[in-house]
C-alpha cells in the first residue's frame, strides 16, 4: 500500500505554482487546449506534480479531442483514487492521486479499448518524465 503524504496548505502553496495549486488543491481546471501536455506525444511517464507518484504512461495516452490529456488506463490502479463529484450540477467521477490527494481531473466511460475509459487529466497536475526511445526501434 502507498504511504499517504500529508502537507500543510501553506507548504503546498510554496511548492506549487498558482495554477498547479488551484488545480490540485482547490479542484480547479485549466482551460481546454491550453495545458502543456494536451497534445504531447513524447514517450514517458506522467507523474503527480505534487508528490511524484507515477500516474499514467504515454502508451495509454490518446487524442480524445477534449483539449486535456486523455488516457485509457492508469499506470497502476492503486495510484489512482476516485470520488463522486456533484459540482456544477453534474454527476462525475473525480480522479485523485492516491498518495497525496491531488485533484487530477475526471474519468468518463467513453474511452477507447481496452478499458473503454477516458481519464481526462489536467496538465497542471502532471509532470512528464521523458523516456529516451532507442533510435533503431523507430525504423
Amino acid at each position: 500500500m502507498n504511504e499517504t503524504i500529508t502537507i500543510s496548505d501553506e507548504e503546498w502553496r510554496q511548492r506549487l505554482t498558482p495554477e498547479q495549486y488551484h488545480v490540485t488543491r482547490e479542484k480547479g481546471t485549466e482551460r481546454p487546449f491550453t495545458g502543456k501536455y494536451w497534445n504531447t506525444k513524447t514517450p514517458g511517464a506522467y507523474v503527480c506534480v505534487c508528490c511524484g507518484q507515477e500516474l499514467f504512461q504515454s502508451e495509454t495516452k490518446f487524442d480524445s479531442g477534449c483539449g486535456w490529456p486523455s488516457f485509457h488506463s492508469p499506470a497502476a490502479k492503486e495510484h489512482i483514487a476516485e470520488a463522486l463529484d456533484t459540482s456544477f450540477g453534474m454527476v462525475r467521477t473525480e480522479v485523485l492521486c492516491s498518495r497525496c490527494g491531488a485533484h487530477l481531473g475526471h474519468v468518463f466511460d467513453d474511452g477507447p479499448p481496452p478499458t473503454g475509459l477516458r481519464y481526462c487529466i489536467n496538465s497542471a497536475a502532471l509532470n512528464l518524465v521523458e523516456r529516451n526511445e532507442n533510435a533503431s526501434s523507430k525504423k
